[in-house]
């Protein structure tokens, strides 16, 4: 019967009843007893397919008896049922208990059929119920972790944010110091200027005053105070460009890093919020085979920390520098400053030196040509009493010339005679006293007037150095930078 159903699964679901006249006799049916059909395979179409609608949609058909001609069609003539003139000898009959066992055996077989089912839609029912549970596990707990990952990148991306800032704020800092150190830098040329032209100037001094002298000791000091301050400042100006070049390779590091991280939180939190209900969930067939991970969390969470240690370790520097800046612009200020007052007192005291030393070089000056012409006017007067002596040693001689014409013994010795002899002698060496007063006074006078020569050109001298020292150099001293200027803010 089953191949018969195989063979004809529809139509011959209800086989249409046959008068009991035309079973076949008893002794017939031994022989086609044991086989009464040919066993013919199901043909593919009608095996059941593995989803269960078709199955359905199959079982939904209902079987309809049609006439045995048209059934009959493409059926060959070795599978076509006899005809009911042969039926005595095609079909076989069955005894009565033959029926009742083979409804047992149907019936048997129905119901092991069915435990079978029930049991396996039982097992089923559990194993989908587990799959389902297990499936829900394994999601709640990959959300569960998504979640955690989210909110570990989380604090990560705020202690990358906070350092960033921090490392920002720093540079910006040390970026102002700097310019303040060059600021200062580029004011502290001018006294270097300023003390290298006084040198020069007081090159041009004269005489006895060019002269190593306190203001030029201390210039040479100034000098090289202000060469060793720009050379602090110029290394620390070089320390602060390489700090701030530091500074930024870590701040670029710690970008990127923040960026990758505001990736990463955006895919984790979209992937943390994905429901089974969610838009735009798809397969994406061998996606679990692909292995693209570089780093574990160890090493994730280690390079992110590493960046932050950097970036702290340069923030640190950079502060500690910062810090060396600020209290090296207030020392080199005061050193310079300081050393600058000290000029300044030096070339005040010498200012005043040589003022004092000018006044009494004219003062003593105005004394020497008081005192030649004095002597002028006192050799005039020897000379003129020198003119004087002139006649009466004329008068006298003329005596004694005429006297001596006296006749024979009115040649007389005589007091008178004696008197003349003595006057001409007296006035002779008078006028040899005088003449050498004279020459004397004329040396004094020569004296005299080559002192005069030499106070003033002293006087000049002294006037050259006091306008360098006064005019020149404390006029060009007058725009050394405040402390105020080197150590203002921007």
């Amino acid at each position: 019967m089953d191949s018969v159903r195989s063979a004809f699964p529809a139509k011959f679901a209800h086989p249409r009843s046959m008068p009991t006249r035309f079973l076949p006799a008893i002794h017939t049916t031994a022989s086609s007893y044991k086989n009464p059909f040919p066993n013919r395979p199901l043909p593919q179409s009608y095996s059941l397919p593995w989803m269960p609608s078709t199955y359905y949609k199959t079982a939904a058909i209902k079987p309809t008896l049609a006439p045995l001609a048209k059934s009959s069609q493409g059926i060959s003539a070795g599978e076509k049922l006899p005809s009911l003139s042969t039926t005595t000898t095609v079909f076989t009959c069955y005894t009565p208990e033959d029926w009742y066992k083979s409804n047992g055996t149907n019936c048997r077989e129905s119901e092991a059929s069915q435990k079978n089912a029930e049991r396996l839609r039982a097992h089923t029912s559990r194993l989908i119920d587990d799959k389902y549970r297990q499936t829900k596990k394994t999601q709640v707990e990959s959300t569960r972790n998504l979640g955690v990952r989210a909110n570990d990148i989380a604090f990560w991306k705020s202690e990358l944010r906070h350092e960033l800032d921090e490392v920002i704020g720093e540079t910006n800092a040390l970026t102002d110091v700097k310019t303040r150190l060059e600021r200062a830098l580029a004011e502290s040329e001018a006294p270097l200027q300023v003390a290298q032209e006084c040198l020069l100037h007081r090159e041009k001094r004269m005489g006895i005053d060019l002269v190593r002298d306190n203001v030029e000791e201390q210039l040479l000091t100034e000098v090289d105070v202000i060469r060793s301050c720009r050379e602090k400042m110029q290394q620390f100006l070089d320390k602060a460009k390489a700090q701030i070049l530091s500074n930024r390779a870590a701040q670029h590091k710690l970008e990127k890093d923040l960026a990758n991280k505001q990736v990463a939180h955006r895919i984790d939190d979209r992937c943390h919020h994905l429901m089974n209900t969610s838009h735009g969930i798809s397969y994406y067939r061998g996606v679990e085979q692909v292995d693209a991970t570089i780093s574990v969390p160890e090493s994730w969470a280690k390079f992110t920390n590493d960046n932050i240690l950097r970036s702290q370790s340069q923030r640190a520097a950079s502060a500690k520098l910062r810090g060396d800046i600020e209290n090296l612009l207030p020392v080199t200020a005061s050193e310079m400053r300081r050393q600058f007052n000290t000029v300044n007192v030096a070339f005040t005291k010498r200012i005043a030196e040589m003022a004092d030393a000018k006044r009494k070089t004219q003062t003593h000056l105005a004394k020497t040509l008081q005192e030649i012409f004095r002597m002028e006017r006192n050799i005039e007067a020897i000379q003129k009493a020198i003119r004087d002596q002139g006649p009466p040693l004329k008068v006298a001689q003329t005596r004694l010339d005429e006297r001596t014409r006296r006749p024979n013994m009115e040649l007389c010795r005589d007091t008178a005679q004696l008197r003349l002899v003595n006057e001409v002698r007296d006035i002779g060496e008078t006028v040899q006293t005088l003449q050498q007063q004279l020459r004397d006074s004329e040396d004094a006078l020569q004296m005299l007037v080559r002192a005069k020569a030499v106070l003033q050109h002293d006087l000049a001298v002294k006037a050259n150095s006091l306008f360098i020292d006064q005019e020149k150099c404390m006029g060009m001293r007058k725009t050394f930078p405040s402390t105020a200027r080197l150590l203002a803010p921007i």
